[in-house]
């Protein structure tokens, strides 16, 4: 049996689908294959006394930042924000996370700052990541739709997400990268006070409101946020992009944004 070969046009797409959306270089390189070994030149080899002579120092390269020192790091740039515009500049400017050297530019907020409602995701997309705001993908334009079901648009809600720059290849953020994250987007939440959370996904359900059941467990339900002083009660709800694939859940997700806006709306 024959298999055709898939045309330049095939290959392109799919590896767009696969999260495969920038070129390194013209020619394939095998990084996991050793370097070349040179040998020595003659004269490098001996002096004119036959002598070896020392080898040359090796420049030393900086180390990468320790995961803990990063996490106190953030801690304490975050700490010390004033406000929100504050709070951006000091995370642009922040080079302990590594996926800030992959990705494009800081995904930091959208919408209204001190809006009722502040929404939280999990990371940004490939859309996001050239734009440099939230949820302006195909899942930001059903959270559009979400938003305005209930008489609501960005306008009206204060949108970020627990991690402001894109994983390569749309990957899910490691714990790791959570965690020395995790200070700023709690920073921003308390400068931006709303008076209602709502946090999309299992990782800014679970990482923000400290829960290890997965998100059609823990959806739906309230909880608090514990952040300068006070608690701000949380609305665990699904992802927009949960719902492009799985659309027989939109359902649940209207179900919570009914109890959104009666939480609202009581006294």
């Amino acid at each position: 049996m024959q298999i055709e070969a898939a045309s330049p046009r095939q290959m392109l797409e799919f590896l767009l689908a696969a999260g495969v959306d920038v070129a390194i270089g013209d020619e394939p390189v095998n990084r996991l294959a050793p370097p070349p070994v040179q040998a020595p030149s003659a004269e490098a080899a001996t002096d004119r006394q036959g002598r070896t002579p020392p080898a040359a120092p090796t420049a030393l390269r900086p180390a990468p930042t320790a995961p803990d020192d990063a996490l106190m790091a953030a801690r304490e740039l975050a700490k010390s924000a004033p406000d929100l515009e504050t709070l951006e500049k000091l995370l642009a400017g922040f080079d302990g996370c590594a996926l800030k050297s992959t990705a494009s530019r800081l995904v930091f907020a959208d919408g209204t700052p001190g809006a009722k409602i502040m929404i939280i995701g999990e990371a940004p997309g490939r859309d996001e990541d050239e734009i440099g705001r939230p949820f302006v993908g195909r899942a930001g334009q059903l959270l559009d739709k979400m938003l305005h079901a209930i008489g609501l648009d960005r306008s009206g809600v204060y949108i970020a997400n627990i991690v402001p720059w894109r994983p390569p290849g749309n990957r899910t953020p490691t714990p790791q990268e959570i965690a020395i994250c995790l200070p700023f987007i709690q920073r921003q939440i308390e400068l931006s006070a709303p008076e209602v959370l709502v946090t999309m996904g299992a990782p800014a359900t679970q990482n923000l409101l400290s829960q290890k059941d997965g998100i059609l467990r823990l959806r739906g339900r309230w909880f608090d946020f514990p952040v300068g002083g006070r608690k701000i009660p949380a609305l665990a709800t699904l992802h927009p992009a949960y719902l492009l694939r799985q659309p027989g859940q939109k359902s649940l997700a209207w179900r919570d944004l009914r109890a959104l806006m009666a939480r609202l709306r009581s006294p």
